[in-house]
């Protein structure tokens, strides 16, 4: 049980960090379940990239834009003058990207871009197209159904993790660990993710001492049909409004023009507040209007949420949709350097949505998040080959702690509600001491170690949104009148 490098999470930024680990390293690939589930897989719209050497400032331009003054300006130039090498490398080992019938690249826009600078592939499933075609060229060993639940750290250097197979813990040892376990979705009643994207890796790191930052910086997008049972929601990509697509209410208007003069354009954020309020002061409906699609330019497009859609029983494009904003990004995250590397941990790295390297800022810009996985994958690989480990192993105790307990679910379900209620799109100081008073009594109840690892990161995304008592971005908190 002794690798050079454990990658723990098997979506685009895991698999692409390991396509850059030679054949001859021992690597272990971790996923928590089936490989499909993960946000990757689900990520419809595409990647966005400066589209040549000219590009570079403008999407750089937009990236800060969007970000509110909060992005890392040396990560953001980072993300965009390495886009199109990534891309390329994609290309050149085989990945097809959609292209119109002279064989050129198709660039769509999408919110807050200045220009068409985002491709996509499968229509609308970019991110299972990318991540089918990583696992294919995977090299590695994969080790499915098992989660982590511990990191092995001792005197600021990680050894490698402690992980949950078929319920039987065990310690497997590396010297090099990287950290690409997603975001936070199953925290919310609503929510985009993949179900089993649940916060552990965050919660893990609060136990351990490991700084998380900007966590109050969660994004909800604006167009998802959340009318089923599932805990997923149906996400409907920006793209949609991105090539005419609009918002309106059940009257038809489309409010948004009162909001923001780019409509349907306005950055996610705007929109998705825009929605809450409307809604909150009418009381009408929202919906999302496909009719400017052409029926057959509609269903080559956007194939999966066609047949998606149909099989709710919407006659799209004809028929409109109800929406309404559902969580779907976490912005923040584990706190690293622009290598990857979490400070004051030797060893020890965290990439795509589990790491906060201060790309996005205040708000994430569309179709950013598939190119941070990809650009900071490689800048991890990169840096663990430059600088070789030469640690002696330490052999750790296998924790006997208790995972999980009959009444956790339920705790759990209560958990997403009280996060939905008083930690989602908008925010006041009433509501975020509430929902810290439920969870830290909820903490000192009998609870399993994966509820808890839930509990500690949505304290964490509490506490950073009381610690920011001005919006900003994605973080909207109302004065209360006195």
């Amino acid at each position: 049980m002794q690798y050079d490098v454990i990658i723990i999470g098997a979506g685009v930024a895991g698999l692409y960090a390991a396509s850059h680990l030679p054949k001859d390293k021992k690597v272990l690939i971790i996923n928590k379940r089936e490989t499909f589930k993960c946000n990757s897989f689900y990520a419809q719209g595409g990647v966005a990239l400066s589209k040549d050497t000219d590009d570079i400032p403008s999407h750089i331009k937009d990236t800060l834009e969007a970000g509110a003054g909060l992005c890392d300006e040396e990560a953001v130039k980072v993300l965009s003058h390495n886009s199109r090498e990534v891309i390329d490398d994609l290309i050149n080992h085989g990945f097809k990207f959609d292209r119109d019938e002279n064989g050129e690249l198709l660039y769509t826009k999408e919110a807050a871009h200045s220009t068409s600078r985002i491709l996509h592939a499968g229509g609308d499933a970019t991110g299972r197209y990318m991540h089918y075609f990583l696992l294919e060229q995977n090299k590695h060993a994969l080790l499915s159904d098992a989660r982590v639940v511990d990191l092995l750290i001792k005197e600021g250097e990680c050894y490698g993790v402690t992980v949950l197979d078929h319920r039987e813990s065990k310690n497997i040892y590396a010297p090099n660990v990287i950290i690409a376990s997603g975001g936070v979705g199953s925290l919310f009643e609503y929510h985009t993710n993949a179900p089993c994207i649940s916060a552990d890796m965050q919660g893990l790191c609060v136990m351990k001492g490991i700084k998380l930052e900007h966590m109050e910086m969660m994004q909800f997008h604006p167009t998802v049909y959340v009318n089923s049972e599932n805990a997923q929601k149906l996400l409907l990509t920006e793209a949609l409004r991105g090539e005419g697509a609009s918002i309106e209410d059940e009257n038809g208007k489309r409010f948004l023009l009162d909001y923001d003069p780019r409509g349907e354009l306005a950055s996610r954020d705007i929109v998705s507040k825009a929605i809450y309020d409307y809604t909150k002061k009418t009381g009408l409906k929202t919906y999302l209007n496909l009719q400017n699609f052409e029926y057959n330019y509609f269903i080559h497009r956007f194939p999966n949420i066609y047949k998606n859609l149909q099989d709710i029983g919407f006659d799209v494009p004809t028929q409109r949709v109800p929406i309404s904003p559902a969580f779907h990004y976490a912005i923040g995250g584990i706190k690293t350097d622009l290598k990857g590397k979490i400070p004051n941990v030797s060893g020890l790295y965290a990439i795509g949505e589990a790491a906060s390297v201060r790309v996005h800022g205040a708000n994430r810009l569309a179709s950013n998040s598939l190119l941070e996985g990809l650009v900071f994958a490689r800048e991890a690989v990169r840096d663990i080959l430059k600088n070789p480990q030469t640690k002696k192993i330490l052999k750790f105790e296998v924790s006997d702690e208790v995972m999980s307990l009959k009444d956790d679910k339920a705790k759990k379900n209560l958990l997403r509600r009280i996060m939905w209620q008083n930690v989602s799109i908008v925010r006041t100081k009433a509501g975020l001491n509430d929902a810290l008073e439920q969870i830290n009594a909820l903490l000192k109840e009998n609870i399993g170690k994966l509820l808890k690892f839930r509990l500690l990161t949505a304290k964490e995304i509490v506490l950073s949104s009381l610690a920011r008592d001005k919006s900003i971005g994605v973080h909207t908190i109302l004065e209360e009148k006195e």
